[in-house]
């Protein structure tokens, strides 16, 4: 009788550990899910216009994402690592950009904006929303290592490349410009400065630092909802030319499973106690960056675009719920 209610016991713990775990990923999805499908009624019921998305969008990339940054690298403890990280992710973007332009050549994809789509993460609209939604804002420091090396080659390198694809020449004053320019550039450069020379943190003591912690978590906390309502409302699935999109977006995927797996060797030879597997596997699976539109030609190429835009975060949705649910 004793051994049966000791059986018994372990079941019913068991079985409520499962159902823990059940809750608390849903926790995570569902919140992702119903803001997406939101996002999308408010398209298809027109209660939200273009230029609404449009200030959405604004709101959240130049307002709420460097409220996070601001916070998440001036509370970060720098290291070698974090000079080593971002010259390898920029070197990574390189990589990809050019196994894009080759293979993509050789596999027949004439479109010129292949390589573009082939490199790069939109980590700000997408990735920290995704990431804090899985892991919590406190470890946003983890994901931020990782991408402030594409931030730079997005704001420098693919701009020029970009340029020079549009058969014009790259304007050094006006990348300048956009550098310093950009809220996200700002709040990196101005969150490295607090936390690489100490200032934040021996400014713990007079509790000016909690000050600045609380009024960044107040403004970056919409940031999520924004993001992902924008992402739904631009989420469209219909009147895609499957086979070429797939195609393009099954050659970025293989480019950055190999890539990614070198990363993160690179990274466990170099440094064997850090643990940035889930930061990398997030950023991997990211879509390209969604500014491409913006630099298509014509008509055509704004469709294309916009198709392997929309199927990737398409996958890169399915890959946090993979995340999710198998605790990565």
């Amino acid at each position: 009788m004793l051994i049966m209610q000791m059986i018994n016991s372990e079941a019913c713990k068991e079985k409520h550990t499962k159902m823990n775990r059940t809750m608390e990923t849903l926790q995570i999805i569902l919140p992702v899910i119903i803001t997406l499908l939101l996002g999308m009624v408010l398209r298809k019921r027109r209660l939200l216009t273009r230029d609404g998305v449009n200030t959405l969008k604004f709101v959240a990339v130049n307002i709420g994402l460097p409220a996070v940054l601001l916070h998440t690298f001036a509370a970060t403890s720098y290291t070698a690592m974090d000079l080593v990280i971002p010259l390898m992710m920029y070197a990574l973007c390189i990589a990809a950009w050019f196994c894009g332009k080759i293979l993509g050549q050789r596999l027949g994809m004439k479109n010129a904006f292949v390589p573009f789509l082939t490199t790069g993460f939109e980590a700000g609209m997408l990735g920290y929303a995704l990431f804090t939604l899985l892991y919590g804002s406190e470890r946003t420091a983890e994901f931020a290592r990782i991408d402030l090396g594409q931030v730079l080659f997005v704001f420098t390198l693919y701009k020029i490349l970009l340029s020079v694809n549009e058969d014009e020449k790259a304007d050094p004053g006006k990348l300048i410009h956009d550098m310093i320019t950009s809220p996200i550039i700002w709040a990196i450069l101005v969150g490295v400065l607090l936390g690489a020379t100490g200032i934040y943190r021996r400014l713990q003591s007079s509790g000016i630092s909690a000050l600045l912690d609380t009024c960044t978590n107040f403004i970056s906390a919409p940031v999520s909802t924004l993001i992902l309502l924008s992402i739904g409302y631009d989420l469209v699935l219909t009147d895609i030319p499957w086979r070429t999109t797939g195609a393009v977006l099954g050659l970025r995927l293989l480019i950055m499973a190999v890539l990614g797996g070198l990363f993160l060797l690179v990274l466990r030879l170099l440094w064997p106690d850090v643990r940035l597997n889930s930061a990398v596997y997030l950023m991997f699976m990211l879509p390209p960056p969604f500014v491409l539109p913006v630099f298509a030609k014509n008509t055509e190429q704004q469709v294309f675009i916009a198709s392997v835009l929309s199927l990737s975060t398409l996958v890169s949705i399915l890959g946090f719920i993979v995340l999710a649910v198998t605790g990565l």
